[in-house]
């Protein structure tokens, strides 16, 4: 099992999600709160750094949002200034009068600290610098992993992409189970952070019946995400089997499983009852696709792009593309089914018009997503599935002309090479 995991405490990323609330205008029903969160942080967590970042006149990324007062920053910084002189003074005393084990731990205080008042660049050095001192495998994979967690906080993908995978490598080198599993929750996020959702659902879907990274999300969220990615990104077959009816997704979304529900599962839906406001349209969404309820599938999924691809800080950035390829999925499930399909039969199906079904099938058709053309004249859709012995043909024979090529320019190398000889 490993060593319990440390430095998980910093930063608080709710706080990130807050942020992100305030700088979204379509998302002002929610500013009040979100202002008070953020707020009341900094105030009890002594945050000079996060509120200066956040509300500095010329500075600060919320400066319309959160009132400046110098003089309550300069409070906060004494504040700051104070605890930090207690921490240098300990690290001091450790390294005069203790063993290494004290000067670590006392780095490492020092290093939460900045992290918890959300100082980017001095908590990234300070975790550097109980990176070399720190002797154990577990404790350097704790350490990168609160660096990761600093750089979501600030959205920095490079820095998040470079990290993880300075942690698989230390992972691969004899990480224990559970850092293994905290750090598949870790991938999962970042890549569904790059619109990488195909690489994202196994992981998030694995990391499901593993969960312990509270630090980074709660369950109800990843099982958010992780059937988000596993909608739009798993064939038919496994969309079933680890989607439709895994038991720790039945567990929040399970009204409508059908099925029985453990006592575990109970537990677990008690446990996060205050997080799944809303989950049943999420709920909807899946079964409506697999059911290939397209009207309902329509509805559920404007409800969830309202609900939670809009006000979630990682799913916002692609909303507009998830919901075109979830369509896009929809309408490639119905026609799959047909050669000729009517383009009013379709229409009635999804719950549109015929003009609005004609223009939006039109965004996939001359790209490929879909194979398809439209007959206006007659009405219809036609189907035009590719051949696959075709294609296999014509790889077959591309490779072949390839490989001749090769072995022509290798024949001359080889015939120049004999005349130099003789």
């Amino acid at each position: 099992m490993g060593s319990d995991p440390q430095y998980a405490s910093y930063p608080n990323l709710l706080l990130s999600q807050h942020i992100f609330t305030l700088r979204t205008p379509s998302l002002s029903a929610y500013h009040p709160a979100a202002n008070k969160a953020l707020t009341a942080s900094i105030k009890e967590a002594s945050q000079a750094p996060l509120y200066r970042y956040l509300a500095h006149p010329t500075d600060g990324i919320l400066s319309s949002k959160i009132v400046w007062d110098e003089k309550y920053y300069e409070e906060l910084k004494k504040s700051n200034d104070a605890e930090l002189e207690v921490l240098d003074t300990e690290i001091k005393e450790s390294d005069e009068k203790a063993g290494e084990s004290e000067v670590v731990e006392a780095m490492g205080k020092k290093a939460e600290f900045f992290a918890r008042v959300v100082d980017k660049e001095k908590a990234l050095a300070a975790y550097e610098e109980l990176y070399v001192k720190t002797p154990t495998l577990g404790a350097k994979i704790d350490i990168v992993l609160a660096i990761i967690r600093m750089e979501m906080f600030y959205d920095d993908k490079a820095g998040v992409k470079k990290s993880v995978e300075r942690a698989r490598r230390l992972i691969d080198t004899g990480g224990d189970w559970d850092r293994r599993n905290r750090l598949k929750s870790y991938t999962g996020l970042h890549l569904l952070s790059c619109r990488q959702y195909a690489e994202a659902a196994p992981l998030l879907l694995d990391s499901l019946s593993t969960f312990t990274s509270t630090e980074i999300c709660s369950y109800s969220t990843l099982v958010l995400y992780a059937v988000l990615a596993g909608t739009i990104s798993l064939n038919r077959v496994d969309f079933k089997a680890k989607v439709i009816d895994s038991a720790e997704v039945l567990a929040v979304l399970g009204s409508r499983s059908g099925g029985a529900v453990s006592a575990d599962d109970v537990e677990m839906i008690d446990a996060e009852t205050e997080d799944t406001e809303g989950y049943s349209s999420l709920e909807s969404l899946v079964n409506s696709l697999y059911l290939c309820e397209y009207k309902n599938f329509f509805v559920a999924l404007a409800d969830v792009e309202e609900r939670f691809l809009s006000r979630d800080r990682i799913l916002s950035e692609h909303k507009a593309w998830y919901v075109r390829e979830m369509r896009r999925r929809a309408y490639a499930q119905l026609l799959e089914s047909y050669r000729v399909v009517g383009l009013e039969s379709m229409a009635n199906a999804f719950g549109v018009s015929v003009e609005w079904l004609d223009r939006d099938l039109s965004k996939f058709i001359p790209s490929k997503k879909l194979n398809c053309t439209i007959d206006r004249v007659n009405g219809v859709i036609e189907t035009n599935r590719p051949d696959d012995k075709n294609r296999q043909y014509q790889d077959v024979v591309k490779q072949g002309d390839q490989l001749l090529t090769k072995l022509q320019k290798f024949g001359q190398a080889v015939r120049l090479r004999g005349s130099e000889r003789a």
